[in-house]
């Protein structure tokens, strides 16, 4: 079983910056790929970033350029630095982890707002 610890969210202003954590623990062996979702009220759940095991990395275009995906293997742990925030950027992330099976955190809240 495997476990993911969410840290970093926070209310920001338009402008500012916040960097997402996000722990894995447990039974883990090989990671194929770590990501952040996002999903704003009354929205679906979206994709804003990814990154393989080999490194290669995917934004989605509302977050190119602003937004960061890196990784520490050694801490098992997948973060998110999001710069230039918009109130658009406001939703609940999650990461997701694949492994032998895909894991999800519980989520934490971003609020960008005046």
């Amino acid at each position: 079983q495997v476990q993911l610890v969410e840290s970093g969210g926070g209310l920001v202003q338009p402008g500012g910056s916040l960097r997402l954590s996000c722990a894995a623990s447990g039974s883990i062996f090989t990671i194929s790929s770590m990501a952040w979702y996002r999903q704003a009220p009354g929205k679906q759940r979206e994709l804003v970033a990814t990154m393989s095991s080999g490194g290669s990395k995917y934004y989605s275009d509302s977050v190119k350029g602003r937004f960061t995906i890196s990784r520490d293997n050694a801490k098992n742990t997948v973060y998110l630095q999001m710069n230039s925030l918009k109130p658009e950027d406001t939703a609940v992330y999650y990461c997701r982890i694949a492994t032998t099976a895909v894991y999800w955190g519980q989520g934490t809240q971003v609020t960008v707002s005046s």
